[in-house]
């Protein structure tokens, strides 16, 4: 987690983006932790509060999961672990910039080691999801096919507010995983 949060690889990288920002990475995690969520890379609000999912995204995926807003933080039960684990910048037009691989690529796999005791895995997004084995082409894909990964791992849409009308096209996804990755994720936490 040190050598994480000193980090500055990307330095030059983020300095060349409209936002010209320094890196800041965001990860939370002990080694004692029971639930992995990973997701791309955090976001402008999170860069600045550094403390992940603290926007209508967050709230959406604890309703999603289960976890109560006390309960998120416990660094000993959840580690939240992004693929990139700074804030990419934004382009000149105001859009996200791609996450760079270069964390995945350099911290990914000895992060994933100092957490031995994981039970759940919970995957937001492609890029989490293209990480981790077991996948299908696409969000929506692996996402409908989430009984082929429960229940270690699940995988979930981003949870922002562009996320509503693919939940009303699919209303399996409220009535059948959100209930069964609730219960996995209460089970993993309750049962060390």
């Amino acid at each position: 987690m040190a050598e994480i949060r000193a980090c500055t690889l990307c330095a030059g990288r983020f300095a060349a983006t409209a936002t010209a920002h320094e890196p800041r990475p965001v990860v939370r995690f002990r080694p004692k932790a029971r639930l992995l969520i990973a997701g791309r890379a955090p976001g402008a609000r999170v860069h600045t509060a550094q403390e992940p999912f603290r926007n209508a995204s967050g709230d959406r995926l604890r309703h999603w999961t289960g976890l109560a807003k006390a309960e998120f933080p416990d660094r000993d039960r959840v580690a939240v672990v992004p693929m990139a684990f700074c804030f990419p910048g934004h382009d000149a037009t105001g859009s996200d910039l791609l996450a760079p691989p270069i964390c995945a690529a350099t911290g990914r796999v000895r992060v994933m080691a100092a957490l031995p005791g994981l039970d759940r895995l919970l995957l937001v997004g492609g890029a989490a999801q293209r990480w981790h084995p077991d996948r299908r082409a696409g969000v929506g894909a692996t996402v409908a096919f989430w009984r082929d990964h429960a229940p270690r791992v699940f995988p979930l849409p981003h949870p922002s507010r562009r996320t509503t009308e693919w939940q009303k096209r699919h209303p399996w996804f409220a009535a059948k995983a959100v209930p069964a990755r609730q219960q996995a994720v209460r089970a993993a936490l309750e049962n060390p």
